[in-house]
Formats: structure tokens, sequence, C-alpha cells
């Protein structure tokens, strides 16, 4: 075996003492302004603001735009890289926590597109503000939002999404209030278009919770789409006449449910079919939308004083006999958009909870509540009075509180500005805070998702001080884009892990002292507190990995290893046993993006490879001495042979769990049998044991990747089912007798009392632990028939 040692990719040479690398890591975290500052933008910018920015600044710095400046491809390349990472939400945290060190291996930003593209075909819809630009981490919450969106999913570089853009535009502004209408682009978002299936551009799709998503086929004008979105508008307008207008506006006050009623009469235009329609979807659960043919009601309309056509609301409680004292609001527009923000004004605010019943509120029923502080700080939201019917079924009463009627109150709530919070129903205790937009869809999202999650806000009196329970604490600042996308993933890792940890959040921008308490340097830091021991989360923003994570504690399958452990288990390991470590260094970038793929792996081989790791930041002696050159360096330490500290080092492209767990199985004694003609024909064939075969070519690229797999079967059903491999390049003449038509292609010879087919069993699968399922289950079967055939031989005797 040779010697193999890697160079790494974080290479830092150690020549350096401790004290310059932690110098150095100090230096980039106070440098942290810079991507920021190149765009000209804020640490709190929106993924929007950033395209919007780097597009201004890329139209007026583009190297094409500036041939004779010779600095011009360096500047460039500058802002690219920025947008590059700010764009993306996990080298955004990785950026803001690390610097540019924590970014080592994302070498991006090296090349760019042409001055045209920047002009045309970047970011199609960022300046539409009818068109709302959905990213992975808000579509989501649109969607389910209760709302109806028609989404255009497209591509930067797709002509036929070009040439649909100013239709999109217009409709999006005439389809205004009715539905929402979104925008993906590909480009940016392909994780989110892979999940979704979308494989075409433009791809235009309806959406509305409690429904399978709707794909639009039809041609591309706007009446065309506009009739295709209206089918899904689910409100009705009524016609009203003598018989059941009367009632209408007298059940209205049980309801609380008004009505907007077009009069119809031979003087005067009436509000066209198509607006009425579009009145009702705008106006759905908050009014009631009807018409009247006076022509054919002429009496009724005569009692109502109503000699043209006209459009009247009628508020809950109106009384028709006198139209004023009942609050009846006569509209001279024909305009659907100003009638609506009409109406709207004149729809009652929230209920103001006092702070007398507060307590009682909140201990009895689910709330979501908008904080403010006096009259200046009124909820003039128009559209947020949808909440009400937005939130009915989920059981959720919408209210307002005035922190300057109880500051006592709202200090203790951690509440110091006008902000919204979602109450559980379990009193002041069990409350969340909202950081989200403050707009609708993204107002109901969170609040769906907080009353059904275990997440709570956390402050200097409910903060976990070595409770008996653990503890997952979020460590934020609202302004962090990356932190409210990790939010709604949190919410979710929660419903899984109720009763076994408790989820809470810390506003550090409230809460400074207790962040720097626990040394927080960058947001989101997530952290477990389980009693005394405390574990940082360094995965990716989502509930799955989070879920891992915590998994992973409960049953570590990375050992941390100490220079005393290390030598203790893998110097000193049995003679059979096979050991992979990790060294690396806490700050380094790729280190960080390796972590949760080097746990994936190491659950994937326990049993097989035992795995570890070195913090070479905390043991650098000993990683200097272990002559690591740089981070991460992993090294597989085979089964012991006369060279006692042998290793292989890794040096391949990826390092995800699959490529490393493939890699590491490759060192692992081969268990299957290499069969030749003869062996096969007197073992397998005429055998008394059940066999399982890999018929395989040496040249095949996924008989390679399966290789390692056949071995794990290979001990999973050992004692059972002998495995063996038929190299079919060396023994075309078996493999075609075999009927093989593809490689690699597995069959099971099971033994019945007779030989055995030499056709086999074909199994359709891959996966060592399907095949090993599906032969215990064929063995079973087996063993059945073989009982049933003994019984029926003892009757018969």
């Amino acid at each position: 075996m040779e010697f193999l040692v890697s160079k790494g990719d974080c290479i830092r040479y150690f020549k350096r003492s401790l004290l310059l690398v932690l110098v150095c890591v100090i230096v980039l975290v106070c440098t942290d302004q810079d991507y920021y500052s190149l765009l000209g933008v804020s640490k709190e910018a929106s993924s929007r603001e950033i395209r919007q920015a780097f597009k201004k600044l890329a139209l007026k710095l583009h190297p094409d735009k500036n041939q004779n400046d010779p600095n011009a491809h360096e500047n460039f390349l500058k802002i690219n890289r920025a947008y590059e990472v700010l764009k993306d939400e996990d080298l955004r945290k990785k950026y803001d926590k690390y610097g540019e060190k924590g970014l080592e291996d994302q070498q991006q930003g090296g090349r760019y597109e042409s001055w045209n593209f920047y002009r045309y075909d970047f970011g199609i819809y960022d300046d539409d503000p009818e068109i709302i630009t959905l990213d992975r981490g808000e579509f989501d919450a649109a969607v389910n939002s209760g709302e109806l969106w028609f989404v255009n999913f497209y591509s930067p570089r797709c002509s036929h999404c070009h040439e649909l853009a100013p239709t999109w535009r217009e409709f999006a502004k005439e389809m205004d209030g009715v539905i929402r209408i979104g925008a993906v682009n590909c480009g940016d978002n392909r994780m989110l278009c892979r999940i979704k299936g979308i494989n075409s551009y433009p791809s235009l799709y309806v959406f509305k919770t409690g429904m399978q998503p709707v794909k639009y086929y039809g041609d591309r004008s706007k009446e065309s789409l506009k009739n295709f979105a209206m089918q899904y508008v689910t409100s009705t307008v009524t016609e009203l006449w003598a018989g059941n207008f009367v009632n209408a506006i007298e059940t209205s006050f049980a309801s609380g449910v008004g009505w907007l009623i077009t009069f119809c009469a031979e003087r005067g235009d009436c509000l066209s079919y198509q607006t009425r329609l579009k009145l009702a979807g705008m106006l759905e659960g908050l009014v009631n939308v009807g018409w009247m043919d006076c022509g054919t009601q002429g009496e009724l309309c005569d009692n109502l004083d109503i000699s043209s056509s006209t459009t009247a609301y009628f508020p809950p409680g109106a009384t028709i006999t006198n139209k004023e004292k009942g609050g009846v609001l006569f509209l001279n527009s024909l305009d659907a958009r100003e009638i609506y923000q009409e109406i709207m004004q004149h729809l009652p605010d929230f209920e103001i909870i006092s702070a007398a019943s507060l307590e009682d509120h909140l201990a009895h029923h689910r709330w979501l509540l908008f904080f403010q502080f006096g009259d200046s700080d009124k909820t003039n939201v128009q559209e947020f009075k949808k909440l009400k019917f937005l939130l009915k079924d989920e059981h959720i009463q919408v209210g307002k509180f005035d922190c300057l009627s109880s500051p006592t109150i709202c200090n203790k709530l951690y509440v110091y500005q006008p902000c919204l919070a979602v109450f559980k129903g379990k009193g002041t205790g069990d409350y969340e805070i909202h950081h989200g937009k403050k707009i609708l869809y993204d107002i109901v999202a969170f609040a769906k998702e907080s009353v059904n999650s275990h997440v709570i806000t956390l402050g200097p009196q409910n903060f976990p001080d070595k409770e008996k329970e653990p503890w997952l604490v979020d460590f934020f600042a609202p302004w962090c884009p990356p932190c409210r996308a990790l939010l709604p993933e949190l919410r979710k890792a929660s419903k899984h892990l109720y009763g076994q940890l408790k989820f809470g959040t810390l506003d550090c921008t409230v809460h400074e002292g207790l962040c720097n308490m626990h040394n927080i340097r960058a947001y989101p830091t997530t952290v477990v507190f389980n009693q005394t021991d405390v574990h940082e989360y360094e995965g990716h923003h989502s509930a799955e990995q989070i879920l891992e994570f915590i998994e992973d504690l409960r049953n570590p399958s990375v050992v941390s290893l100490t220079p005393e452990t290390f030598v203790e288990l893998v110097q000193r390991r049995k003679r059979e046993e096979i050991w992979m470590v990790d060294f690396y260094a806490p700050w380094c970038g790729p280190c960080q993006a390796l972590m949760p793929e080097w746990k994936k792996m190491a659950r994937m081989l326990i049993g097989l490879i035992s795995v570890g790791s070195v913090d070479c930041q905390k043991y650098y002696s000993f990683c200097h001495q272990e002559n690591v050159r740089g981070y991460p360096e992993i090294r597989l330490f085979p089964q012991k042979s006369k060279t006692a500290h042998q290793y292989y080092s890794y040096n391949g492209w990826h390092r995800d769990s699959y490529s490393l767990r493939g890699w590491a199985l490759g060192y692992l004694p081969q268990v299957s049998v290499d069969l030749t003609p003869q062996s096969f024909t007197e073992k397998v064939l005429n055998g008394k044991d059940h066999w399982v075969i890999d018929f395989y070519a040496p040249w095949c690229g996924p008989c390679q990747n399966f290789a390692p797999e056949f071995e794990i079967l290979a001990r999973t059903v050992k004692g059972k089912v002998k495995a063996g491999k038929v190299d079919c390049q060396a023994y075309a003449h078996t493999c075609e007798t075999a009927d093989i038509r593809a490689y690699p292609t597995v069959k099971f010879y099971p033994y019945q009392g007779a030989k055995k087919n030499i056709l086999g069993e074909y199994i359709d699968s891959r996966d060592a632990k399907s095949i090993a399922d599906l032969l215990n289950e064929k063995l079973e079967a087996i063993q059945n028939k073989g009982k049933r055939k003994k019984s029926r031989n003892k009757v018969s005797t």
C-alpha cells in the first residue's frame, strides 16, 4: 500500500503560530462589510434589493462599456463575486460569520455575461411592483397562504420568457388584488424549480391551498391568461330580487359580512360582469357581492330611490328604509380597484384588547396581535383586514394591543417597537414574534406555521439556564435575510421533535448582552443546550438537516477524537478495524461544508467503518505532529498490516456523503467470491446454497459505483445467502447464457432441492438494504413452502 498525503483546500502551513491564525480570523470577520459596500447595500438587504443593486452596477462597470479602463475586468469580477455570494443564502451566512475565509471552497465569480445580458435578460420582473419575485425561502409561504397565486417559472436565457414578459406585466396590473401574480427565476433558484418539476420555460402554474398545482397550456395572450385564472376564483356574484334582497341585508348583521350591490338601470353605466366577478374575488370573505336588474325589479329599486345605475355598499346591520342612518355607502366609480379601496377603508378595524383582559383573551384562544404605540402606530394597511378570513380555518383571532396603555406588559414580552406576534392559546408564556415581511401572504404563512409549531420567543426571563430539558436556541437578528429564511425551517423541525427538544429564538438586537455572553459572532447561530453540553449547528438551513443534526447528537456517528483517544482508538485499533478521520479547523469554510456530509456518511457506515474527527485548532500541536498540512484532511486507516500507522488520504473532487462512502467502502476486504465459469456451475448452479450474483464489466462506471454496495449486501446476508461476482468481460459466454443484457445485473439463485436454472431471478434494485430485504422475503417464502410440503407428507403417511 502506498502512503498518500493530500494538500487539502485550506492550505495553511503550520509555520504560522496559532495566535496568527486567530488574528487572521478576527480581521476577516471585521471586514465583513466589503461585499455589501461593493454593491452599495445594507446587511439587511433582500434578495431583490441585492439583484437590483448588482444590475445597476453591472450596467455601469461592465468591461464592454469600459474598454479603455485596464482595471475594468478586475473591478467587475469583484462586484460579480459579491453578488454570487450574497444572493446565496448559505454562502451569505458563511460570509457574515467568517468573511472570505469561509468561502474558500466556493470559487465563483470568475466568469460573467455580456452587457446585453444584464441590460435585457437579468432580473426580468424586479422592477414590477404588481409581480412578486419569489425566492426559495419565500415560495412555500406564499403559495400556502390561502390566497390564489399564478406563478411564472422562467429562465433569463429563454427567448419565449422575454416574449411573454410584457403580457405578464399587463396581466398582473389587471388582476392586481384578485389573485397574486408571482415569478420565479429558475436561473437563481435551480433547486426550487427542480423540486417543482419545472423542465421547460416559461411554465405557468396556479397554486391554491388545498388544491393540486394546475399548469397552464393555453396561448399566452392577456385575455386567455385572465379567463384561465378566473376559473379558480371561487367567490360568486349573487343575483338579487325582491324575494331574497331583504333577507340578505337583514342577515348580514348576524354574519358580520356586508353586501356590495350593483343596481343596473336603463340610465347610467352598470358594472360589467367581469368587474363584479373581479370584486367578488378581491373582497372574498369580507363582503358579499351581488347585483340587481332594476328593469325586472323596478318597484324595489324605486323604493330604494334608485333611478340610474349605481353601486352601493350595505354594511352589516344597514337599514333599507333609512339608508343614511344605516351607513349605506354609494360608490360613483366603475373601476374595481377604486371601489375595493373605498370599501376596505369602511370595514371595521381589529378589536383592541385592553391590558386588563389580555391574559384572559390569550389563555383561551389563539391570537394574532398587532402591537402598537399610541394612535400614530395604527395598522393602516387595509389589506390586513383579510387576515380574519384567511386565518378562520386555523381558529386564529386577530386583534391589537396598545403598548402605551401598559408598558409593563410589552416590556415583559420584549416588545419595544410596533410588531405582531402569535399567541398559541396558552397565555403570554407561549408566543412568537413575527420577523418577516409586513405583507399579507407572509403574515398569514407565519401565523399558520407558528400556532401549529413549538417555537417560542426567548428573553432573559425564560432563556434556558442549566435546565434538565434540552433546548435548541436560534440566535438571530431580524435584519438578517438568512435568519428570516431559517425560522420557517425551525418551525417544521419543532413539530417532529415535540416533547423531546424545546425550540426558542433570541433576538440579538434586543438582547445584545445575552448574545455576547454566549459569544455569538454571526447570525443566525443555532445552538443546542443540553445541560452543561453545548453544540453549535453548522449545517444548511433546512428542517431535514436540523433533524439529522439532532439525531446525530442523540446517537453520535462521529467520534470527537483527542490526541489520547486518537492513539488509543485509531493507532492501536484492532487488526480488522478500519477508521476514517477528518482533521479540520472550525474557521475553515470547506470544513464547515463537509461537516453535515461527514456525519451523514458516518451513519451510512455504522457497523462497517468507524468515523472520527480531530479539531486542529484545539489540538494544533498534535495535527502538526501528524503532518496535517491543510484542512479538511480526510484520512482512512485500513485494517492493520505490517505498517502500523499507514493511511490513505482522500483526493476526490466531491465531498458529498455518497462519494466519501463509496471511496471508503473500497478499502473493505472483499466478502463476495469471484467466480469463474467452472466455479459458477459447480457452486452456484449445482451447489446446495442460496446465491446472489453481481454480473459486471470492469470498464462499466455504474458497476464500479455498485461494487461497494454489493459488498455491504454480502456482509448483510452472510450466513444466509452467499454472494458472488462474475466478470462478463472475461467470461462473456457465461453471462450470455445467463441472459445478461446490461451491467451491472443482480440475480438470485435460490436452492430448492434441485439444480438451479441458469437464468436465475432478476433483482431490480441497486440498494444493499432493499436487496437484502427482498432476499429475506424470498427466503421466508421458500422456508414456508418447505414446511407446507413436510406437513402434507406427514398427512399422507
